[in-house]
């Protein structure tokens, strides 16, 4: 699938954004941590995939029920779903220069069609060593999901089943999704916001 950059201006996908709040003081520690001068925008890409895919736990997979949204939130309470886990990843690194957008797929949200279906946000970031878009999703891994840092084979978490309606979405936004972050904001349990809220469909 080809990529549709929703801007030509790479700067856009630096800006702070309310959500992707980089320049909270917590969100400036753990760049201190990650990053040094040496590093190129490969290695540190990779760094804030595994970081987030890793260390930030998917409110399902725990049981969680706190709803967070905001990077420094995400980062502060160590969980999120796929939708605040983007943000994080987004405002790592942006804020140390490497563009960074939001992607989307339209996935079951179990496991057969009459159970729902939810949309999925992940990250796309441009290599200017290499001079291309990659897209990147650091939901986390779990049996049956493994998504790795790749430039060359996509190796997301969901591969799209086109048969059961499942859609891969083109478009890079410069932006988190509105629904996605209305769903963040408008409920207040993440479990029952999994189970019974997430937009089916941008």
């Amino acid at each position: 699938m080809e990529l549709i950059c929703e801007s030509n201006e790479l700067s856009k996908y630096l800006t702070e954004l309310n959500e992707v709040d980089y320049s909270n003081p917590v969100i400036k520690e753990k760049v201190s941590e990650l990053f040094n001068a040496s590093q190129t925008d490969i290695e540190k890409a990779k760094i804030v995939f595994e970081f987030v895919r890793d260390e930030i736990y998917h409110s399902w997979d725990i049981q969680g029920t706190q709803v967070t949204c905001h990077a420094s939130e995400v980062l502060s309470t160590r969980e999120g779903i796929c939708y605040a886990k983007s943000n994080l990843l987004a405002a790592l690194l942006r804020s140390v220069g490497v563009p960074t957008g939001f992607c989307y797929q339209r996935l079951l949200l179990f496991d057969t069609p009459e159970k729902g279906y939810c949309i999925h946000a992940l990250n796309a970031v441009f290599l200017e060593s290499i001079d291309k878009w990659i897209r990147l999703d650091a939901r986390g891994n779990k049996p049956g999901i493994d998504a790795q840092f790749s430039i060359d084979e996509e190796k997301l978490a969901f591969t799209i089943q086109e048969e059961l309606d499942e859609k891969d979405y083109p478009t890079i936004y410069v932006k988190p999704h509105h629904k996605t972050i209305s769903t963040l904001k408008n409920y207040t349990n993440a479990l029952q916001m999994y189970k019974y809220h997430l937009p089916e469909s941008l």
